[in-house]
Formats: C-alpha cells, structure tokens, sequence
C-alpha cells in the first residue's frame, strides 16, 4: 500500500497539513510521495499535472489525499487513464467552480471535468472533507462535488479551506479514513 498527498492551486508539498500527515504515514512504516506540482498561470494545467503525476506509482493498493483543486484534478487523471484505485481522500474538492479570482480560475479551469461521477468505476472508497464557511469555495458547491462522488462526507465546522491559513498545519480529523 503507498500514499499520495497532494496539495491545491498555487499550494507546496510543504504547506498546510501535508508534511504533518506525510510524517503520520511514515511513522507507521508506509511509503508517501508528495510531489510538487507545477504552480502558477502558466505552469499549472491538467497537462503539466498530468506529466508530473504519471511518474508516481499508482494503482489497486495506492490511497490518495488530495486538496481543493487537486481532488478533481485526480478524477480526470484516473477516469482518463482507466485506473483503479483503493481509496481516495478528498478535501475542500469542487468541480466546474469560478469566480474565486482570473488567476485561480485561469489555473482551475483545465482541470474541470463533465463525466465526474465516473470516478466511482474507478475507486470504491471515497470520502469528502469540506468545511462550512470556505473562505473560496462556496459551501454548495462542495458539497455538490461531494455528493456526486461520494455518500462518505464529513464537515469540519469553521474549517475554512481546511488549510494552513485557517488553522490547519496538522489535521487529526483526516487520520479517522486515512488507514
């Protein structure tokens, strides 16, 4: 079994909680990667993406932990690719959502999907992470990306974006689906 963790728009392998749940994972003897991805108008698209996450190891007995756009971005890569997966953690995850502001939304876009429901022939354990005061993702369409993929959701009250800036350096409540 291996773990992939892997951070949002704009986001680091060392922001937020990622380093707190990579030591969490290590500690208990699994193999984590959590790559950097390309960050930035420009640099980030599903293409780029895409490049730097075909070189991770993923398949039946991988699990993966992904933040804000990256849940998403991790349906179109597996529902494009055909595959299959033991589990996926998805926090703050939204799907066909603009407006936060012209660069987010340049950055997000490419990774937005139509066929979201089909990640369900592609991992039978999914769960959902999201909070009730998103200070970007409004709580609607969270919980609508959630309920498409997912009946395993849980809400953080004032979680915010569930990340560093509203709190989050370490995130415990994860630890509850991640084994």
């Amino acid at each position: 079994m291996n773990y992939i963790i892997l951070h949002g728009s704009f986001g680091s392998k060392d922001g937020n909680w990622f380093p707190w749940l990579k030591k969490q994972l290590e500690d208990r003897n699994y193999k984590v990667d959590v790559p950097q991805m390309p960050v930035g108008v420009g640099n980030q698209n599903y293409d780029n993406w895409s490049e730097e996450f075909s070189k991770l190891e993923i398949n039946e007995k991988t699990i993966i932990i992904a933040h804000s756009i990256a849940p998403v971005f991790v349906c179109k890569y597996l529902i494009n690719n055909k595959i299959k997966v033991k589990k996926l953690i998805f926090v703050c995850g939204f799907n066909n959502y603009l407006g936060i502001d012209s660069d987010f939304d340049n950055v997000n876009k490419p990774m937005f999907l139509d066929n979201l429901e089909d990640i369900k022939n592609y991992c039978d354990d999914i769960i959902c992470y999201y909070s009730d005061n998103d200070p970007y993702v409004k709580f609607d369409i969270e919980k609508s990306f959630a309920d498409k993929v997912s009946d395993k959701q849980h809400i953080i009250a004032n979680g915010g974006h569930i990340n560093a800036e509203s709190g989050y350096t370490q995130f415990e409540e994860i630890l509850e689906e991640v084994f």
